[in-house]
């Protein structure tokens, strides 16, 4: 079976209502449309882009981040419209949500039949911590679909082997890793253990992070990005393991096929069988 794949390398720039971002968002999702994907994955934190809004002219001054949850339920209406409308699985990046005083960074599954899938953010790095005083998740989640089973890793969380272990213990074949990173360091930090991880586990791994900059919102005025489809390192994936990349910082939507039984048939008789040859006398199995 194949799976069509599409990453979205959404461009922040400052915006005036919530209409102007449902317009961007629309956009990309039929850009994806027309390319007849199976699922569409936008960027971390792209949703920041509401704080530019603020208060309006004559208040410019974007929101704070504790202001941001009041747009939760516009932004899971928007994409919950767009998943049925257009019979796609959306991974809507992340947004930051609000639970008994906690802040989470969370990822959304919105599928066609109008349901919606879960996943906060594992691994919190220092400046969500200390800046935006962040909360942890506590539990992976892994979903299933008509195209198989899926997990949702948010940035930070992939540069962890162990939880990639567990997603694909539990059934996961394609990990999507909405991203955002502010310069080349971190950019590459995500996308080097994103192969590592699909070199481990004999998997595919879709990751795409956000481009352009939110002048008005602090740690949001950097950013450094590019969507990558990615795949095991053997002979019947491409050398280098891409499948397809988009262009570093460009306002884009990159597309590409992925076909599920090459994973198979790489776990079972590939130039390496790195999951079936786990030394679990040794290490702990994630199983």
């Amino acid at each position: 079976m194949n799976i069509r794949v599409s990453a979205v390398q959404y461009h922040l720039q400052t915006i005036g209502s919530f209409e102007e971002f449902a317009e961007q968002v629309t956009h990309y999702v039929k850009t994806a449309e027309e390319f007849e994907s199976d699922f569409v994955l936008f960027p971390e934190l792209f949703t920041t882009q509401l704080m530019s809004i603020g208060g309006g002219k004559p208040h410019p001054k974007a929101l704070t981040i504790e202001e941001l949850p009041a747009y939760t339920d516009a932004y899971k209406q928007l994409f919950v419209s767009l998943a049925e409308s257009t019979g796609m699985h959306i991974i809507g990046g992340t947004h930051i949500i609000e639970e008994k005083g906690r802040l989470y960074n969370t990822a959304f599954l919105f599928s066609p039949d109008g349901s919606i899938g879960e996943q906060r953010k594992l691994h919190i790095t220092p400046t969500e911590v200390k800046e935006w005083r962040m909360a942890a998740g506590d539990g992976l989640q892994v979903f299933d679909t008509p195209k198989g089973r899926i997990a949702m890793l948010i940035c930070y969380d992939i540069e962890f082997p162990e939880i990639v272990r567990m997603a694909r213990a539990r059934g996961a074949d394609l990990i999507f890793c909405p991203s955002c990173t502010d310069d080349r360091h971190g950019f590459h930090r995500v996308r080097y253990t994103c192969h590592a991880r699909t070199i481990e586990n004999q998997i595919y791994v879709v990751t795409t992070g956000t481009v352009g900059s939110l002048p008005t919102v602090d740690f949001m005025r950097g950013n450094y990005g590019q969507a990558a489809v990615i795949t095991p390192n053997d002979v019947p994936f491409p050398p280098g393991g891409i499948m397809a990349a988009g262009e570093v910082n460009h306002d884009m939507v990159i597309t590409a096929d992925l076909n599920m039984q090459l994973l198979h048939q790489v776990r079972e008789k590939g130039s390496v069988t790195t999951w079936r040859d786990r030394r679990t006398d040794l290490y702990t199995d994630w199983s």
